[in-house]
Protein backbone atom coordinates (compact mmCIF):
# COMPACT_ATOMS: atom_id res chain seq x y z
CA UNK A 1 0.00 0.00 0.00
CA UNK A 2 2.90 2.29 0.69
CA UNK A 3 3.86 2.17 -2.81
CA UNK A 4 0.63 3.64 -4.40
CA UNK A 5 0.31 6.27 -1.26
CA UNK A 6 3.94 7.63 -0.79
CA UNK A 7 4.05 9.50 -4.69
CA UNK A 8 0.42 11.11 -4.15
CA UNK A 9 0.83 12.20 -0.37
CA UNK A 10 4.52 14.07 -1.53
CA UNK A 11 2.80 15.70 -4.44
CA UNK A 12 0.47 16.73 -1.93
CA UNK A 13 2.82 17.96 0.48
CA UNK A 14 4.74 19.58 -2.17
CA UNK A 15 1.48 22.16 -3.31
CA UNK A 16 0.79 22.59 0.36
CA UNK A 17 4.14 24.15 0.69
CA UNK A 18 3.71 25.98 -2.71
CA UNK A 19 0.58 27.61 -1.29
CA UNK A 20 1.98 28.56 2.14
CA UNK A 21 4.79 30.35 0.36
CA UNK A 22 2.47 32.33 -1.89
CA UNK A 23 0.39 32.58 1.53
CA UNK A 24 3.29 34.28 3.37
CA UNK A 25 4.19 36.77 0.42
CA UNK A 26 3.06 40.92 1.46
CA UNK A 27 -0.11 42.04 0.25
CA UNK A 28 -1.20 45.93 0.19
CA UNK A 29 -4.53 46.61 0.52
CA UNK A 30 -4.57 49.95 -1.53
CA UNK A 31 -8.32 50.78 -1.39
CA UNK A 32 -11.35 49.90 0.51
CA UNK A 33 -14.97 50.76 -0.73
CA UNK A 34 -18.14 50.65 0.78
CA UNK A 35 -20.64 49.53 -1.20
CA UNK A 36 -24.96 49.52 -0.88
CA UNK A 37 -26.85 46.33 0.65
CA UNK A 38 -23.01 45.42 3.27
CA UNK A 39 -20.90 45.00 0.27
CA UNK A 40 -17.32 46.23 0.69
CA UNK A 41 -15.18 46.16 -2.36
CA UNK A 42 -10.95 45.62 -1.14
CA UNK A 43 -8.68 46.31 -3.86
CA UNK A 44 -5.18 45.28 -2.97
CA UNK A 45 -1.92 44.28 -4.80
CA UNK A 46 0.86 41.90 -4.79
CA UNK A 47 3.99 41.59 -6.21
CA UNK A 48 3.49 39.01 -9.18
CA UNK A 49 0.42 38.52 -8.72
CA UNK A 50 -1.29 37.39 -12.42
CA UNK A 51 -4.68 36.71 -13.33
CA UNK A 52 -7.55 35.46 -15.69
CA UNK A 53 -10.68 36.55 -16.02
CA UNK A 54 -13.43 34.93 -13.71
CA UNK A 55 -10.67 33.23 -11.35
CA UNK A 56 -10.70 33.17 -7.61
CA UNK A 57 -8.56 33.33 -4.38
CA UNK A 58 -8.32 32.35 -0.88
CA UNK A 59 -8.38 35.36 1.87
CA UNK A 60 -7.33 35.33 5.15
CA UNK A 61 -7.21 37.69 7.58
CA UNK A 62 -5.31 37.26 10.91
CA UNK A 63 -6.77 40.27 12.76
CA UNK A 64 -10.05 38.44 12.60
CA UNK A 65 -8.85 34.47 12.18
CA UNK A 66 -5.54 33.51 12.26
CA UNK A 67 -6.80 30.12 10.89
CA UNK A 68 -9.61 30.95 8.54
CA UNK A 69 -9.54 30.71 4.69
CA UNK A 70 -11.93 32.02 2.45
CA UNK A 71 -12.34 32.05 -1.36
CA UNK A 72 -13.50 35.02 -3.15
CA UNK A 73 -14.24 35.66 -7.17
CA UNK A 74 -11.80 37.93 -8.13
CA UNK A 75 -13.92 41.38 -9.78
CA UNK A 76 -11.12 42.72 -11.15
CA UNK A 77 -9.86 42.71 -14.95
CA UNK A 78 -6.11 41.38 -16.20
CA UNK A 79 -5.61 44.99 -17.66
CA UNK A 80 -6.02 46.98 -14.21
CA UNK A 81 -2.52 47.31 -11.95
CA UNK A 82 -4.95 45.70 -8.83
CA UNK A 83 -7.14 42.68 -8.31
CA UNK A 84 -10.11 43.57 -6.16
CA UNK A 85 -13.24 41.28 -4.09
CA UNK A 86 -16.18 42.05 -3.47
CA UNK A 87 -17.43 40.81 0.00
CA UNK A 88 -20.73 40.61 1.52
CA UNK A 89 -21.10 40.94 5.00
CA UNK A 90 -23.48 37.48 5.96
CA UNK A 91 -21.40 36.29 8.67
CA UNK A 92 -18.99 36.69 11.39
CA UNK A 93 -16.03 36.33 9.59
CA UNK A 94 -16.99 38.80 7.27
CA UNK A 95 -18.74 41.38 9.76
CA UNK A 96 -14.85 40.77 11.33
CA UNK A 97 -13.44 41.96 8.18
CA UNK A 98 -15.68 44.97 8.01
CA UNK A 99 -15.24 46.36 11.83
CA UNK A 100 -10.87 45.83 10.87
CA UNK A 101 -11.27 47.54 7.86
CA UNK A 102 -12.63 50.30 9.62
CA UNK A 103 -16.30 50.49 7.61
CA UNK A 104 -18.36 50.94 10.75
CA UNK A 105 -16.09 54.28 11.39
CA UNK A 106 -17.34 57.51 10.08
CA UNK A 107 -14.11 58.96 10.16
CA UNK A 108 -11.35 58.19 7.40
CA UNK A 109 -9.01 55.64 7.80
CA UNK A 110 -5.33 55.94 7.30
CA UNK A 111 -4.15 53.21 4.88
CA UNK A 112 -1.29 51.97 7.97
CA UNK A 113 -4.18 51.05 10.18
CA UNK A 114 -5.69 48.54 7.78
CA UNK A 115 -4.97 44.84 8.46
CA UNK A 116 -3.16 42.56 7.53
CA UNK A 117 -4.33 40.13 4.19
CA UNK A 118 -2.75 37.27 3.22
CA UNK A 119 -3.96 35.88 -0.60
CA UNK A 120 -3.61 32.43 -1.80
CA UNK A 121 -4.28 32.12 -5.26
CA UNK A 122 -5.49 32.73 -7.86
CA UNK A 123 -7.36 29.74 -9.01
CA UNK A 124 -8.73 28.66 -12.61
CA UNK A 125 -12.67 28.47 -13.03
CA UNK A 126 -14.89 27.91 -16.29
CA UNK A 127 -15.26 31.34 -16.81
CA UNK A 128 -11.54 31.61 -17.98
CA UNK A 129 -13.08 30.46 -21.60
CA UNK A 130 -15.11 33.06 -22.11
CA UNK A 131 -12.91 34.38 -24.95
CA UNK A 132 -12.75 30.92 -26.79
CA UNK A 133 -16.15 31.62 -28.03
CA UNK A 134 -18.14 34.25 -30.64
CA UNK A 135 -20.89 34.09 -29.06
CA UNK A 136 -21.81 33.82 -24.97
CA UNK A 137 -24.66 33.35 -22.82
CA UNK A 138 -23.50 34.80 -19.02
CA UNK A 139 -25.91 33.63 -16.36
CA UNK A 140 -25.32 35.46 -12.73
CA UNK A 141 -27.20 34.46 -10.00
CA UNK A 142 -27.29 37.06 -6.71
CA UNK A 143 -23.89 37.55 -5.42
CA UNK A 144 -22.60 34.96 -8.70
CA UNK A 145 -22.37 38.06 -10.64
CA UNK A 146 -18.86 38.80 -9.38
CA UNK A 147 -17.02 36.19 -12.12
CA UNK A 148 -18.82 38.24 -14.71
CA UNK A 149 -17.65 41.21 -13.22
CA UNK A 150 -14.25 40.62 -14.31
CA UNK A 151 -15.65 39.40 -18.03
CA UNK A 152 -17.31 42.24 -18.33
CA UNK A 153 -14.69 45.01 -17.53
CA UNK A 154 -12.01 42.91 -19.21
CA UNK A 155 -14.31 42.66 -22.29
CA UNK A 156 -14.51 46.74 -21.84
CA UNK A 157 -10.74 47.07 -22.00
CA UNK A 158 -10.10 45.13 -25.16
CA UNK A 159 -13.07 46.50 -26.66
CA UNK A 160 -11.59 50.29 -25.85
CA UNK A 161 -7.71 49.36 -27.22
CA UNK A 162 -8.51 46.52 -30.24
CA UNK A 163 -11.84 45.44 -30.81
CA UNK A 164 -10.94 44.39 -34.10
CA UNK A 165 -8.64 41.20 -32.75
CA UNK A 166 -11.52 40.28 -30.10
CA UNK A 167 -13.21 36.94 -31.08
CA UNK A 168 -15.87 37.09 -28.88
CA UNK A 169 -19.17 39.03 -30.78
CA UNK A 170 -22.03 38.51 -28.83
CA UNK A 171 -22.62 38.55 -25.38
CA UNK A 172 -26.16 37.73 -23.60
CA UNK A 173 -25.87 38.52 -20.49
CA UNK A 174 -28.97 37.68 -17.68
CA UNK A 175 -28.53 38.16 -13.77
CA UNK A 176 -31.00 37.40 -11.10
CA UNK A 177 -31.25 38.73 -8.38
CA UNK A 178 -34.23 38.96 -5.42
CA UNK A 179 -33.97 42.73 -3.83
CA UNK A 180 -32.81 46.21 -5.70
CA UNK A 181 -29.71 46.72 -3.18
CA UNK A 182 -27.39 44.43 -5.03
CA UNK A 183 -27.91 45.99 -8.23
CA UNK A 184 -26.61 49.27 -7.11
CA UNK A 185 -22.81 48.64 -7.03
CA UNK A 186 -22.63 46.44 -10.12
CA UNK A 187 -25.47 48.64 -12.37
CA UNK A 188 -22.18 51.05 -12.73
CA UNK A 189 -20.10 48.51 -14.33
CA UNK A 190 -23.20 48.10 -16.67
CA UNK A 191 -24.19 52.06 -17.41
CA UNK A 192 -20.39 52.21 -18.60
CA UNK A 193 -20.23 49.38 -20.55
CA UNK A 194 -23.62 50.56 -22.14
CA UNK A 195 -22.70 53.86 -23.04
CA UNK A 196 -19.11 52.57 -24.64
CA UNK A 197 -20.46 50.70 -26.66
CA UNK A 198 -23.59 53.26 -27.67
CA UNK A 199 -20.09 55.34 -28.54
CA UNK A 200 -18.66 53.18 -30.78
CA UNK A 201 -22.13 52.49 -32.51
CA UNK A 202 -21.94 48.84 -31.43
CA UNK A 203 -24.72 48.60 -29.05
CA UNK A 204 -25.84 45.06 -29.85
CA UNK A 205 -22.36 43.57 -28.81
CA UNK A 206 -23.94 43.45 -25.49
CA UNK A 207 -27.49 42.47 -24.58
CA UNK A 208 -28.45 42.13 -20.87
CA UNK A 209 -31.80 41.17 -18.58
CA UNK A 210 -31.90 41.68 -15.17
CA UNK A 211 -34.37 39.83 -13.44
CA UNK A 212 -35.69 40.86 -10.07
CA UNK A 213 -37.17 37.78 -8.62
CA UNK A 214 -38.38 38.57 -5.43
CA UNK A 215 -40.87 41.59 -6.27
CA UNK A 216 -44.19 42.28 -4.66
CA UNK A 217 -47.36 43.81 -5.71
CA UNK A 218 -46.03 47.40 -4.84
CA UNK A 219 -43.01 46.97 -6.65
CA UNK A 220 -45.01 45.62 -9.66
CA UNK A 221 -47.09 49.17 -9.73
CA UNK A 222 -44.15 51.09 -9.55
CA UNK A 223 -42.62 49.39 -12.31
CA UNK A 224 -45.70 50.03 -14.66
CA UNK A 225 -46.11 53.72 -14.01
CA UNK A 226 -42.60 54.52 -14.68
CA UNK A 227 -41.67 51.25 -17.55
CA UNK A 228 -42.19 54.40 -20.40
CA UNK A 229 -39.48 56.56 -18.87
CA UNK A 230 -36.24 56.45 -21.00
CA UNK A 231 -34.05 54.70 -18.59
CA UNK A 232 -34.84 51.94 -15.75
CA UNK A 233 -35.95 53.73 -12.48
CA UNK A 234 -33.91 50.85 -10.67
CA UNK A 235 -30.52 50.20 -12.42
CA UNK A 236 -30.25 53.48 -14.59
CA UNK A 237 -29.94 51.47 -17.98
CA UNK A 238 -31.64 51.79 -20.78
CA UNK A 239 -33.08 47.96 -20.84
CA UNK A 240 -35.63 47.88 -18.61
CA UNK A 241 -35.17 45.61 -15.61
CA UNK A 242 -37.85 42.49 -15.78
CA UNK A 243 -40.10 40.56 -12.84
CA UNK A 244 -40.16 37.12 -12.22
CA UNK A 245 -38.03 34.58 -13.64
CA UNK A 246 -36.90 33.54 -17.55
CA UNK A 247 -38.20 31.41 -19.74
CA UNK A 248 -34.99 29.79 -20.38
CA UNK A 249 -36.65 27.11 -22.99
CA UNK A 250 -37.36 30.47 -25.11
CA UNK A 251 -34.24 31.99 -24.11
CA UNK A 252 -32.48 29.77 -25.72
CA UNK A 253 -34.50 29.19 -29.02
CA UNK A 254 -34.22 32.94 -29.67
CA UNK A 255 -30.71 32.86 -28.91
CA UNK A 256 -29.98 29.44 -31.15
CA UNK A 257 -31.79 30.77 -34.19
CA UNK A 258 -30.42 34.12 -34.58
CA UNK A 259 -26.81 32.30 -34.66
CA UNK A 260 -27.47 29.24 -36.68
CA UNK A 261 -24.37 27.05 -37.26
CA UNK A 262 -22.78 28.26 -34.11
CA UNK A 263 -20.75 27.24 -30.86
CA UNK A 264 -22.47 29.38 -27.97
CA UNK A 265 -20.83 29.10 -24.62
CA UNK A 266 -23.32 29.26 -21.75
CA UNK A 267 -21.55 29.97 -18.09
CA UNK A 268 -23.61 30.13 -14.91
CA UNK A 269 -22.24 31.17 -11.91
CA UNK A 270 -25.10 30.11 -9.69
CA UNK A 271 -26.64 27.44 -7.67
CA UNK A 272 -27.18 23.83 -8.60
CA UNK A 273 -30.52 24.39 -9.06
CA UNK A 274 -30.69 26.33 -11.96
CA UNK A 275 -27.49 24.76 -12.99
CA UNK A 276 -29.53 21.77 -13.99
CA UNK A 277 -32.00 23.40 -15.83
CA UNK A 278 -29.29 25.62 -18.21
CA UNK A 279 -27.85 22.19 -18.62
CA UNK A 280 -30.68 20.63 -19.82
CA UNK A 281 -31.63 23.56 -21.75
CA UNK A 282 -28.21 23.10 -23.37
CA UNK A 283 -28.43 19.66 -24.59
CA UNK A 284 -32.22 19.59 -25.48
CA UNK A 285 -31.46 23.04 -28.07
CA UNK A 286 -28.02 21.81 -29.27
CA UNK A 287 -28.46 19.66 -32.49
CA UNK A 288 -27.32 16.31 -33.59
CA UNK A 289 -25.71 17.88 -36.52
CA UNK A 290 -21.93 18.84 -35.94
CA UNK A 291 -22.53 21.81 -38.68
CA UNK A 292 -25.21 23.20 -36.30
CA UNK A 293 -25.90 25.00 -33.36
CA UNK A 294 -24.39 23.76 -30.39
CA UNK A 295 -24.48 24.97 -26.80
CA UNK A 296 -21.64 24.20 -24.01
CA UNK A 297 -22.27 24.85 -21.04
CA UNK A 298 -19.52 25.85 -18.07
CA UNK A 299 -20.51 26.15 -14.50
CA UNK A 300 -19.60 27.32 -11.37
CA UNK A 301 -21.34 27.10 -7.86
CA UNK A 302 -21.62 28.65 -4.32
Amino acid sequence: TWKWVVGPMFLYLCERLVRFWRSQQKVVITKVIIHPFKTIELQMMKKGFKMEVGQYIFVKCPAVSKLEWHPFTLTSAPEEDYFSIHVRIVGDWTEGLFNACGCDKQEFQEAWKLPKIAVDGPFGTASEDVFSYETVMLVGAGIGVTPFASVLKSVWYKYCHDATNLKLKKIYFYWLCRDTHAFEWFADLLQSLEAQMQERNNAEFLSYNIYLTGWDESQATHFVVHHEEEKDVITGLKQKTLYGRPNWENEFKTIAGQHPGSRIGVFLCGPEGLADTLNKQSISNSEADPRGVHFIFNKENF
